[in-house]
């Protein structure tokens, strides 16, 4: 088991699965603070790297496109303090930091993970309910339905419409967009039959966000909405079903037979004879092998 403890969060890898538990540094942010600790299955991961500073180092998890619903529904934009898939590493565990990233990496190579993006969640996303505050308005999921909710901030015309409880069922895509420089930001839900034509401020299915401390929790709602609908890329038959909450959680089937084992010592070999692999790299992999064998 490779293991690392920051200040920022304690990151833990068993072979099967990264855990990583956000820290209680002043540093971390308030959205990764609130979703906790994640567990992210080797199978979602496209690579891991460690860039060193001259203060401090970070390592990044890079995961396949289309694996984490929160990824999706944010679209990458999550900022460095928000984003759980970074760790700061101070300068006195940089070897601590290349031993993890090495080991990660090794598991995938063993494991014959692809890069290539995925057609269905990985990840479960947030659990439910669960409900956030932020620029002109309140909003609350359970699961099966998402509730908007007014406040004083509100423009007139958008607080006319009154407290809206959207079925799940109607829902056909979400999107968290944060306040960059003087464009503010949103949580817009698109409704079937209603196109998303009017601006945030006054779209009654979008809340606006003004780049306030508690902007980011909405990113949460918008993950947990995005994990219960269809993958977008998914076959059209399977778009038109939609995932029940144990499939969420349910991980990817392991290939361990012998057979896969044996394709597996091929690959070790071909990499090994073109140089890809050194000795050491061939015979520890190699090794790891012949004991799941």
């Amino acid at each position: 088991m490779a293991e690392i403890i920051q200040k920022d969060g304690t990151w833990a890898f068993d072979g099967d699965a990264l855990r990583l538990t956000p820290g209680r540094d002043k540093n971390v942010g308030l959205l990764r603070g609130t979703l906790g600790e994640l567990v992210v299955p080797l199978g979602a991961l496209a690579g891991v790297s460690f860039e060193q500073g001259k203060r401090s180092g970070r390592l990044r998890l890079r995961l396949r496109d289309g694996a984490d619903p929160l990824l999706h529904a944010t679209g990458g934009r999550l900022t460095e303090p928000h984003d759980p898939y970074q760790l700061t590493v101070e300068s006195d565990r940089y070897g601590v930091a290349e031993y993890f990233a090495d080991e990660v990496r090794n598991a995938l190579l063993l494991d014959g993970v692809s890069p290539v993006p995925v057609a269905g969640y990985l990840l479960p996303g947030p659990s439910v309910p669960l409900s956030a505050s932020a620029g002109d308005g309140t909003v609350g999921f359970d699961g099966e339905q998402v509730r908007l909710e007014w406040n004083w901030k509100t423009e007139d015309a958008k607080a006319a419409t009154g407290p809206r409880t959207i079925p799940l069922t109607e829902i056909t895509a979400v999107e968290w967009q944060p306040a960059a420089g003087l464009e503010n930001g949103h949580l817009r839900f698109t409704v079937r039959g209603a196109p998303a034509t009017a601006p945030p401020k006054y779209d009654p299915n979008a809340v606006e966000l003004w780049g306030f401390k508690r902007d980011p929790l909405m990113a949460l709602v918008a993950a947990a909405v995005q994990a219960r609908l269809p993958h977008p890329s998914a076959p059209p038959a399977e778009r038109a079903v939609r995932p029940e909450p144990a499939q969420l959680t349910k991980a990817p089937p392991a290939e361990d037979d012998h057979d896969a084992l044996l394709r597996r010592l091929r690959e070790l070999g071909e990499l090994h004879r073109s140089g890809v692999l050194t000795d050491e790299e061939f015979a520890l992999a190699k090794q790891a092998v012949l004991r799941r064998m």
